[in-house]
């Protein structure tokens, strides 16, 4: 089942916005300032391209307050606008009951896309 729904993702936009993330992250980290940041929208793009079955897990936070930082930083400079375009394309999708699992991968990029720095993916 997760096969299928990845399948009908890549096919109806999934593969586009991967390669809007992926093609984001190779300008960001071309800077040096830039490098986790582009590490962390390919974390992004990689669970646009596979999002059926995968999942999103915390850090224990070893390093002290590093990710913090590194999150308010993003959310300052456009994770915001990300989370709340995938939050808005998860409400849309779960008006029909055909799209809800498709809503339901939406809050869960916008959930990452908010605070990406101290996550992983499973």
């Amino acid at each position: 089942m997760k096969l299928i729904g990845n399948l009908i993702w890549i096919i109806f936009g999934g593969l586009v916005i991967a390669l809007e993330y992926f093609i984001a992250s190779l300008v960001l980290i071309i800077t040096i300032i830039g490098i986790p940041f582009g590490i962390q929208t390919l974390k992004l793009g990689v669970l646009v391209l596979w999002p059926f079955g995968s999942e999103i897990k915390e850090i224990p936070q070893t390093r002290g307050y590093l990710s913090t930082l590194m999150n308010i930083i993003w959310i300052l400079f456009g994770g915001i606008w990300i989370a709340l375009s995938h939050l808005i394309y998860g409400i849309i999708f779960s008006i029909t009951i055909i799209g809800i699992p498709f809503g339901m991968q939406h809050f869960k990029l916008a959930r990452l896309a908010l605070t990406p720095f101290g996550k992983e993916i499973i």
